[in-house]
């Protein structure tokens, strides 16, 4: 295996070698002024809090390992490619935001079933101009680090990108031609004479429905599991992070770091990147 390692400020030798030795890596070699690859590592139980104590990110990818092997990369929404959570920054305009954002929280860490928080926050919503997402979009929605970065490195690799979101179509759809996505999927706001109604059409986008998404998807473009990457940060990514060859914690929920085969705590997207094609 190879440990690597990468952070937001230049890693101190000293911490390297120190990891390294740990891990008894046959060589160091630096990458990039932030990351490093620690050839032939092995496991260590204290590399883990050593590195979050000290805001590295790493991860043991098997040697050989590379971008190229995959075909599709999967990605929640809102707080995993984009920096806000949309229903909460849509309550804001109704003056709802700590409401909701309450309800979106407990959801994230998987104490409220999906669907059943989504139906509440919407509730909320009723009454709402249309035209309030618009300015969410424009005004609010930010992409996180090194979102293009990481969809660059996909397209160049050839491999397809697809959104799924427990969120909204109205944001999934714009960042799908925006970002040159290959496919996204989200749920539908019931919007009538232009004010939101409080409801969803359709069946929700659950934890489950994501999952089934990148399965089909998946079936469509004749993968296998292995050659598919998920990345979420909450509670309803889980199934859907489940189902891929490799998972992503994205500065995620505890209860997602615990089951991902990586977690990028500390650095932007492009880490997802950094990781597989440095292997």
């Amino acid at each position: 295996m190879n440990l690597i390692l990468q952070a937001l400020h230049p890693i101190p030798s000293v911490q390297v070698e120190h990891i390294a030795s740990l891990a008894a890596a046959e060589r160091i070699e630096q990458i990039t002024p932030h990351a490093y690859r620690l050839r032939g590592a092995e496991p260590h139980e204290i590399i883990g809090a050593y590195c979050f104590e000290h805001q590295i990110d790493f991860g043991y990818v098997p040697q050989g390992k590379h971008l190229s092997d995959f075909g599709l990369l999967v990605m929640d929404m809102d707080s995993t490619l984009i920096s806000i959570e949309c229903i909460d920054e849509i309550a804001d305009m109704q003056g709802l935001k700590p409401q909701v954002a309450e309800i979106t929280e407990a959801a994230m860490r998987g104490e409220i079933e999906f669907a059943e928080s989504l139906r509440r926050r919407v509730a909320l919503l009723a009454g709402l101009d249309e035209s309030a997402l618009l300015r969410v979009y424009d005004e609010r929605l930010q992409l996180n680090p090194g979102a293009e970065t990481m969809l660059a490195a996909m397209k160049q690799h050839g491999i397809k990108t697809m959104l799924v979101s427990g969120g909204f179509v109205n944001f999934t759809e714009r960042l799908k031609q925006r970002l040159g996505l290959d496919y996204a999927h989200a749920n539908t706001l019931e919007i009538v004479d232009g004010k939101l109604t409080g409801k969803v059409l359709g069946d929700i986008v659950d934890a489950q429905a994501k999952a089934d998404c990148l399965n089909r998807v998946r079936e469509e473009l004749d993968l296998n599991r292995e050659q598919v990457i998920a990345m979420g940060d909450g509670a309803n990514d889980l199934k859907m992070m489940s189902q891929a060859g490799v998972s992503v914690a994205y500065h995620a929920k505890p209860v997602v770091r615990a089951q991902a085969s990586y977690a990028l705590n500390f650095v932007g997207l492009n880490g997802l990147s950094a990781l597989l094609e440095q292997a």
